[in-house]
C-alpha cells in the first residue's frame, strides 16, 4: 500500500455537519445562558479546588503516613518502665482490633463506612441545612462527617469551625478514598482518634478506661468507647455518668440494627454498668524513673528533638524504643534512701507552707491534680484545705475523695513564722498528708535540704539509678547532674592516688601537724587545720586517708605536686581546677556523676569509664539509630565490618577493641581502694561495717559544714551521695558525711545489693601483699592478720614492687634472737618464735589459703 491510496478525512464536512445540529441550539437564548453558566462554575470549581487543595498531603504522603507515637522507655532488662508522651497512643494493625471493637464504631458514627466513596450525602445535605439554620437562629451546627472525613480532620489538625475546613476536609476525604482502602483508612481512624484521658486511639483509650487490650473488651465496654470521639468531655463517666449510659445504649440499639449483635446480648449489656477506672490508675510506669528517666528525656531531646518538625525520630511523634541501664530495684532504693535521709536531716525544723493554693470553689479536683507538687513517698499525698474548724480541718485529694486532718496532727511550729501549722491553714492551701487511719491524716511537709544520689557499674560506667532531689514533680532540678557542689574530704583518694603514683605508698609517714603557705603580701599565710582542730604528729598514710585528716592531705599533695593532682582530676572527669592546696581539700566544685564516676575508676582498676544512662535507641520499625557501645561502629571495614559478616570468613573471631583506657596507674589504683577498704573497716565510715560486704569508699564533709557527702561501695557497683542547700549554707555542727551521707548509702545498699554475692577486690599483676603494723607501717614477720577484728595491729598492706618495708625493729629482733640461738643453743631457738609473735592472732581460710591465691604476691 503507497501513500497516495491513504484516504484522508473530510474535517471540513463534520465541522459543517456539527454547526448544523449545535447552531439551532444555541440560537436559543436559555441554552448560551446555561452552557455559560456552566463553563463558569466549572472554572470556579478548578478555582475553589485549587485554593483550597493547596497544601493538602499528597497521594504519596497518605500511602507513607505514620501516626505520632510516644517514645517507650525500657529499664536494664528490656521490661517497661516509662513513656514520654502527649498524645498517649498505640499503634495497631488493622487484623489486630476485633470485629466487635469495628462494629461498634461503625454503628456509632458511619453505619455506611464501607458503602460511601467519602461523604454521606444525604448526612452532608443535612449538615448544610443545619448550619444555615444556626447561622440565623446562632448555635453551632450538628456535624455530618464520615469516618472519612474524621481521618481527614486529624490529618489537617484544624478544629475551626468554617466552611472552608469543611471544603478542605471532603477534598481530603475523596483522595483518601482514592488511595487508600477501607481497612486502611479504618486502621488510621482507630489508632488515631481522640477519645480523652489523653488517649488518642481505642487500644489507648481501652487501657485508660478499662486497664484491658482492645481483645479483651467486653461488648458494653466497646459500646461506650465508641462513643467518645463525638466529645469525650460530654460523655466522662464520672461527671457525666447518665449521659454516658444512655449515649452507650444507643450505640448498643445500633448495633442490633446493624445486625452485629442480638437484642439479647443489647438488654444484658444495658444492664451493665460502665465499669470505668479511676482517671491515672493504670499509668503503671508514670512516676518510675523519677530524676533517671528526665535525665533521659532531656538526653533523647538533644538528639533526636522534640516534635515531629524536628525529625523522624522526634521524642514525643517518632515512637522511639529506648533501652536505658536504670534497674528498677536498685533506682527504688536509690530514692527511698535519698527520701529517708532528707526527711531525717528536716526533722524537728518545723512545717514548710508549700506556698501553692487553688480556688476550692471550683472544680478543686482537676486543679490539685494538676498543681505540680510532688510528695516523694508512697503514702505521701497531695490534698488542698477545704474548710477548718477549731478542732480540725477538712481536706480533699485530686481523686475527688475527702477526709479529716485533726488539729492533734498538725501542731508543729511553723517554720520562719509564728503559730502552729493548724493555725496557719486556709481554706484552699496545698498541703501534704499522711494517712493514719480509715479517714485521718497527719501534716507533713517537704524537706528543704536537698541531694543527689548515684549508682554505676563498675567495669561499664552504666547508671543504675539516679536521684536528683526529693521529687522531680515540681522541682526538675537534678542535683546529681547539675548541682556544682564542693565535695570536701570526699576528694582525697584523688590526692593519694595521685601520691601512690609519684613514689608515696600506704605506709609512708607524713606528718599531722601546723602547716601554712605563704600566698603572697596581698593574700598572706594561709593556714590549714583540720576538721577537729587537734594533731596526731607522724602517722601513716593509710591512718591519715582512714581517719580523714586534712594536714596530711595537705602534706602530701604538697610533696606530690598539685600540677599532678589538678592533671589527675582532669584525666578522671572530676573537674578543671588551679593549682591551690585548698583543692586537694575539696574545695573545687564538681557534681555526684562525676565523682561517682572517678571512684568507678579506681575500682576499675585506673581504667576510665564514661557514664551513660541510654544504651541504645531503636527507631518505630526497631532499627538502631544510636548505640553507647559503639566498639562494632569502630570495627567497620569496607565489606561491612566484621560485627555484621554475613558469614564466616575463615579467620579469627573478631576482637572488640577495648570500651576504656588506662588513666590511672593500675597498681596505684588498686592500693588507693585497698586504702578506702580501712575507710569503712575501722575510719569514719564505719557505720557500713556491718554490711558484712569487701567495701571501699570515703566521707567528706566541708567548711560549715554546708555539704556532707560519702562514695564508695563494691568491686561491681559504685554509688555516690550528697545532701546540703539548694543555696548553700551551714547544716549545724552535728553534719558530716560519715553520720549523714553514709547511712543514706547504707539504706541503698541493704535493698540494693541484698542478693548480690560477695565478690573481694581482686589486685593488679604486680601488687605485693605485705604484712605490716597498722599504727607504724613497718613490716611484721610472725604474725597475721585477723578478720576478727577490724582494728587488729597486724594487716596486709599492698605495695608496688620493690616499695615495700624491707626491714623494721620486729625483724631487728627476730635477728639478734636468731644470733643468740646460734650461740646458746636449742632452748634460745625454741623461746624466739614466742618473742617475735606481739599477740596471739586467729588465723582462717579467708586469713591464708583463699586470700593468698587471689593476691598475688605475698610477703
Amino acid at each position: 500500500m503507497n501513500v497516495q491510496s491513504l484516504r484522508i478525512p473530510d474535517f471540513v464536512a463534520f465541522n459543517q455537519r456539527v454547526h448544523q445540529r449545535i447552531d439551532p441550539w444555541f440560537e436559543r437564548k436559555w441554552v448560551r445562558r446555561l452552557t455559560w453558566a456552566g463553563v463558569a462554575v466549572f472554572i470556579l470549581g478548578s478555582i475553589v479546588f485549587v485554593y483550597f487543595a493547596t497544601g493538602l498531603p499528597s497521594s504519596e504522603k497518605l500511602l507513607g503516613y505514620q501516626p505520632p507515637l510516644p517514645t517507650n522507655v525500657r529499664g536494664y532488662d528490656g521490661n517497661p518502665v516509662q513513656t514520654f508522651a502527649r498524645e498517649r497512643r498505640v499503634e495497631l494493625a488493622y487484623d489486630e482490633y476485633p470485629p466487635l471493637v469495628v462494629e461498634a464504631f461503625i454503628s456509632a458514627e458511619d453505619k455506611t463506612f464501607f458503602s460511601h466513596g467519602g461523604l454521606d450525602y444525604p448526612g452532608l445535605a443535612g449538615a448544610v441545612f443545619d448550619y444555615t439554620t444556626k447561622s440565623v437562629t446562632g448555635g453551632r451546627a450538628r456535624g455530618g462527617s464520615t469516618i472519612t472525613q474524621q481521618v481527614a480532620k486529624y490529618l489537617l489538625q484544624d478544629d475551626e469551625y468554617a466552611i472552608s475546613r469543611k471544603i478542605r476536609e471532603a477534598i481530603l476525604a475523596f483522595r483518601l478514598e482514592d488511595t487508600l482502602s477501607k481497612e486502611q483508612i479504618l486502621e488510621l481512624y482507630l489508632n488515631s482518634i481522640f477519645l480523652g484521658r489523653n488517649a488518642y486511639g481505642v487500644q489507648a483509650a481501652s487501657r485508660a478506661y478499662f486497664d484491658k487490650d482492645v481483645g479483651d473488651l467486653t461488648i458494653p465496654e466497646a459500646a461506650y468507647l465508641a462513643v467518645l470521639p463525638k466529645a469525650p468531655s460530654n460523655y466522662d463517666p464520672v461527671r457525666a455518668t447518665q449521659r454516658a449510659l444512655d449515649r452507650r445504649n444507643y450505640v448498643l440499639r445500633e448495633m442490633v440494627n446493624n445486625g452485629y449483635i442480638t437484642e439479647t446480648q443489647r438488654a444484658a449489656a444495658a444492664a451493665t454498668p460502665l465499669g470505668t477506672i479511676r482517671y491515672g490508675s493504670s499509668a503503671k510506669f508514670r512516676d518510675q524513673g523519677g530524676y533517671f528517666m528526665e535525665e533521659v528525656r532531656r538526653d533523647l531531646l538533644k538528639r533526636f528533638g522534640e516534635k515531629a518538625e524536628d525529625g523522624p525520630n522526634s521524642v514525643y511523634a517518632g515512637g522511639l524504643w529506648v533501652r536505658t541501664s536504670m534497674v528498677p530495684k536498685m533506682q527504688d532504693a536509690a530514692a527511698e534512701a535519698l527520701r529517708e535521709g532528707l526527711a531525717q536531716f528536716d526533722g524537728g525544723r518545723g512545717w514548710r507552707d508549700t506556698g501553692l493554693s487553688i480556688d476550692v470553689d471550683r472544680d478543686w479536683q482537676t486543679q490539685l491534680r494538676i498543681t505540680a507538687l510532688g510528695t516523694g513517698f508512697p503514702d505521701w499525698k497531695k490534698a488542698v484545705v477545704l474548710s477548718k474548724s477549731s478542732s480540725s480541718a477538712n481536706i480533699g485529694f485530686p481523686d475527688g475523695s475527702t477526709g479529716v486532718l485533726p488539729e492533734s496532727a498538725a501542731r508543729q511550729p511553723k517554720r520562719g513564722g509564728g503559730g502552729s501549722a493548724f493555725s496557719n491553714l486556709r481554706p484552699g492551701m496545698v498541703i501534704i498528708v499522711k494517712q493514719l487511719g480509715a479517714n485521718s491524716y497527719a501534716i507533713r511537709s517537704i524537706p528543704e535540704i536537698g541531694g543527689g544520689f548515684v549508682a554505676e557499674e563498675v567495669r561499664t560506667g552504666r547508671v543504675l539509678a539516679m536521684q536528683g532531689g526529693f521529687d522531680v514533680v515540681g522541682s526538675s532540678y537534678n542535683r546529681a547532674t547539675q548541682a556544682q557542689r564542693q565535695p570536701g574530704s570526699a576528694f582525697k583518694p584523688i590526692v593519694y592516688v595521685t601520691a601512690l603514683e609519684n613514689g608515696l605508698t600506704p605506709s609512708s609517714i607524713l606528718v599531722d601537724a601546723p602547716f601554712c603557705v605563704w600566698q603572697g603580701a596581698g593574700l598572706g599565710n594561709k593556714c590549714f587545720r583540720n576538721f577537729d582542730g587537734k594533731y596526731s604528729g607522724p602517722k601513716t598514710m593509710r591512718w591519715g586517708v582512714e581517719q580523714s585528716r586534712n594536714l596530711m592531705t595537705i602534706r602530701a599533695a604538697s610533696q606530690t605536686g598539685m600540677d599532678k593532682v589538678v592533671a589527675n582530676a582532669a584525666k578522671m572527669g572530676v573537674g578543671t581546677y588551679d593549682k591551690y592546696l585548698s583543692i586537694a581539700l575539696g574545695a573545687g566544685e564538681t557534681t555526684v556523676l562525676k565523682l561517682t564516676n572517678a571512684y568507678a575508676m579506681l575500682a576499675n582498676q585506673g581504667r576510665a569509664v564514661t557514664p551513660t544512662l541510654i544504651d541504645y535507641v531503636q527507631d518505630r520499625n526497631g532499627k538502631v539509630i544510636y548505640r553507647t557501645d559503639n566498639r562494632c561502629q569502630i570495627m567497620q571495614d569496607d565489606n561491612g565490618g566484621a560485627c555484621n559478616a554475613a558469614d564466616w570468613d575463615g579467620k579469627s573471631m573478631p576482637r572488640p577493641p577495648s570500651r576504656d583506657k588506662q588513666v590511672i596507674d593500675p597498681q596505684a589504683a588498686y592500693q588507693m581502694v585497698h586504702i578506702m577498704e580501712g575507710v569503712v573497716e575501722r575510719g569514719t565510715a564505719t557505720v557500713l561495717r556491718d554490711l558484712d560486704r569487701p567495701m571501699f569508699g570515703k566521707t567528706g564533709t566541708t567548711s560549715g559544714p554546708t555539704n556532707v557527702w560519702f562514695v564508695g561501695g563494691t568491686p561491681e557497683i559504685v554509688a555516690g551521695v550528697y545532701l546540703g542547700y539548694d543555696q548553700p549554707r551551714p547544716m549545724g555542727g552535728y553534719a558530716q558525711g560519715g553520720r549523714i551521707a553514709a547511712p543514706v548509702f547504707k539504706q541503698f545498699a541493704q535493698a540494693a545489693l541484698k542478693d548480690m554475692p560477695k565478690i573481694p577486690f581482686v589486685a593488679p599483676p604486680g601488687i605485693r601483699m605485705v604484712r605490716v603494723d597498722r599504727a607504724t607501717g613497718k613490716r611484721v614477720f610472725g604474725a597475721f592478720p585477723t578478720t576478727v577484728d577490724p582494728k587488729s595491729s597486724v594487716i596486709w598492706e599492698a605495695f608496688q614492687p620493690e616499695t615495700e618495708p624491707r626491714r623494721s625493729f620486729r625483724r631487728s629482733i627476730e635477728l639478734a634472737s636468731a644470733q643468740k640461738e646460734s650461740a646458746e643453743g636449742a632452748p634460745a631457738r625454741a623461746a624466739a618464735p614466742r618473742r617475735a609473735t606481739s599477740r596471739p592472732t586467729q588465723r582462717t581460710p579467708a586469713d591464708s589459703g583463699e586470700f593468698l591465691q587471689r593476691q598475688g604476691g605475698i610477703y
